[in-house]
Protein backbone atom coordinates (compact mmCIF):
# COMPACT_ATOMS: atom_id res chain seq x y z
CA UNK A 1 0.00 0.00 0.00
CA UNK A 2 1.23 3.49 -0.83
CA UNK A 3 2.25 5.59 2.15
CA UNK A 4 2.32 9.37 2.35
CA UNK A 5 5.74 10.97 1.99
CA UNK A 6 6.96 14.55 2.02
CA UNK A 7 6.16 16.23 -1.31
CA UNK A 8 2.98 14.21 -1.95
CA UNK A 9 -0.25 16.06 -2.58
CA UNK A 10 -2.89 14.61 -0.27
CA UNK A 11 -6.56 15.04 0.50
CA UNK A 12 -7.86 14.61 4.01
CA UNK A 13 -10.98 15.14 6.02
CA UNK A 14 -10.53 16.62 9.47
CA UNK A 15 -12.39 17.88 12.49
CA UNK A 16 -10.49 20.21 14.81
CA UNK A 17 -11.52 20.59 18.44
CA UNK A 18 -10.32 22.54 21.47
CA UNK A 19 -9.54 21.13 24.93
CA UNK A 20 -13.17 21.70 26.00
CA UNK A 21 -14.41 19.63 23.04
CA UNK A 22 -15.71 22.60 21.04
CA UNK A 23 -15.24 22.18 17.27
CA UNK A 24 -13.37 25.11 15.68
CA UNK A 25 -13.26 23.77 12.11
CA UNK A 26 -14.18 20.73 10.05
CA UNK A 27 -14.08 19.64 6.42
CA UNK A 28 -17.02 17.25 6.90
CA UNK A 29 -19.81 18.10 4.50
CA UNK A 30 -17.31 19.88 2.21
CA UNK A 31 -14.54 18.83 -0.14
CA UNK A 32 -11.54 17.36 1.65
CA UNK A 33 -8.57 19.64 2.35
CA UNK A 34 -5.89 19.26 -0.34
CA UNK A 35 -2.25 20.32 0.12
CA UNK A 36 1.36 19.29 -0.39
CA UNK A 37 2.87 17.49 2.60
CA UNK A 38 5.89 19.29 4.05
CA UNK A 39 5.29 22.53 2.13
CA UNK A 40 4.23 24.60 5.14
CA UNK A 41 0.65 25.00 3.87
CA UNK A 42 -0.80 23.63 7.14
CA UNK A 43 0.24 23.80 10.79
CA UNK A 44 3.53 21.99 11.51
CA UNK A 45 2.14 19.40 13.96
CA UNK A 46 -0.43 18.19 11.45
CA UNK A 47 2.10 18.18 8.60
CA UNK A 48 4.52 16.02 10.64
CA UNK A 49 1.83 13.42 11.43
CA UNK A 50 1.03 12.54 7.81
CA UNK A 51 4.13 10.73 6.45
CA UNK A 52 3.56 6.98 6.63
CA UNK A 53 -0.25 7.17 6.54
CA UNK A 54 -2.17 5.17 3.95
CA UNK A 55 -5.45 5.99 2.16
CA UNK A 56 -8.42 5.31 4.43
CA UNK A 57 -6.33 5.50 7.61
CA UNK A 58 -7.69 7.58 10.47
CA UNK A 59 -5.82 9.21 13.36
CA UNK A 60 -6.61 11.33 16.38
CA UNK A 61 -3.85 13.85 17.08
CA UNK A 62 -3.28 16.30 19.90
CA UNK A 63 -1.08 19.13 18.68
CA UNK A 64 0.51 21.48 21.22
CA UNK A 65 0.18 25.23 20.61
CA UNK A 66 3.86 25.50 19.65
CA UNK A 67 3.25 23.05 16.76
CA UNK A 68 -0.03 24.75 15.78
CA UNK A 69 -0.43 28.55 15.76
CA UNK A 70 2.26 29.30 18.35
CA UNK A 71 2.04 31.32 21.52
CA UNK A 72 0.30 34.71 21.61
CA UNK A 73 2.67 37.61 20.95
CA UNK A 74 1.99 40.59 23.25
CA UNK A 75 3.53 42.83 20.57
CA UNK A 76 0.64 41.88 18.27
CA UNK A 77 -1.76 43.84 20.48
CA UNK A 78 -2.25 47.54 19.97
CA UNK A 79 -4.38 50.18 21.63
CA UNK A 80 -6.01 52.63 19.23
CA UNK A 81 -7.71 55.89 20.27
CA UNK A 82 -11.44 55.27 20.11
CA UNK A 83 -11.85 58.58 18.27
CA UNK A 84 -9.89 57.11 15.30
CA UNK A 85 -12.44 54.34 14.75
CA UNK A 86 -15.53 55.26 12.71
CA UNK A 87 -18.75 55.22 14.76
CA UNK A 88 -20.38 52.61 12.48
CA UNK A 89 -17.69 50.01 13.25
CA UNK A 90 -18.98 47.50 15.86
CA UNK A 91 -16.68 47.28 18.89
CA UNK A 92 -18.14 44.35 20.82
CA UNK A 93 -15.51 42.17 22.51
CA UNK A 94 -14.49 39.34 20.17
CA UNK A 95 -15.52 41.22 17.03
CA UNK A 96 -13.17 40.46 14.16
CA UNK A 97 -12.16 43.41 12.00
CA UNK A 98 -9.71 44.02 9.19
CA UNK A 99 -7.17 46.80 9.37
CA UNK A 100 -4.70 48.03 6.81
CA UNK A 101 -1.02 48.21 7.73
CA UNK A 102 1.12 51.20 6.72
CA UNK A 103 2.51 48.92 3.95
CA UNK A 104 -1.01 48.44 2.57
CA UNK A 105 -1.52 44.85 3.73
CA UNK A 106 -4.91 43.83 5.14
CA UNK A 107 -4.64 42.15 8.54
CA UNK A 108 -7.39 40.50 10.60
CA UNK A 109 -7.65 41.70 14.23
CA UNK A 110 -9.95 40.96 17.16
CA UNK A 111 -11.38 43.53 19.57
CA UNK A 112 -10.17 42.45 23.04
CA UNK A 113 -10.78 45.55 25.18
CA UNK A 114 -12.87 48.71 24.88
CA UNK A 115 -12.78 51.77 27.12
CA UNK A 116 -14.11 55.29 26.66
CA UNK A 117 -10.66 56.37 25.45
CA UNK A 118 -9.30 53.43 23.47
CA UNK A 119 -9.88 50.11 21.75
CA UNK A 120 -7.32 47.32 22.05
CA UNK A 121 -6.95 45.16 18.94
CA UNK A 122 -5.21 41.78 18.83
CA UNK A 123 -3.57 40.53 15.61
CA UNK A 124 -2.65 37.11 17.04
CA UNK A 125 -4.29 34.13 15.36
CA UNK A 126 -7.49 33.29 17.31
CA UNK A 127 -6.08 29.81 18.05
CA UNK A 128 -2.65 31.05 19.25
CA UNK A 129 -1.76 29.55 22.62
CA UNK A 130 -4.24 26.68 22.30
CA UNK A 131 -3.54 22.97 22.08
CA UNK A 132 -5.60 21.48 19.26
CA UNK A 133 -7.05 18.02 18.67
CA UNK A 134 -7.65 16.76 15.14
CA UNK A 135 -9.53 13.68 13.98
CA UNK A 136 -8.19 13.10 10.47
CA UNK A 137 -8.86 10.64 7.67
CA UNK A 138 -6.56 10.36 4.67
CA UNK A 139 -8.83 10.34 1.60
CA UNK A 140 -6.32 10.31 -1.29
CA UNK A 141 -2.67 10.60 -2.28
CA UNK A 142 -2.28 12.34 -5.62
Amino acid sequence: MTQVKTGDTVQLHYTGTLADGATFDSSRGRDPLQFEVGSGQIIPGLDKALPGMTVGEQKKLTIPADEAYGQPDPNAQQAVPRSEIPAEIPLDLGTQLQVQTPQGQVMPVTVIEVTDEQVTLDANHPLAGKDLTFDIELVAIA
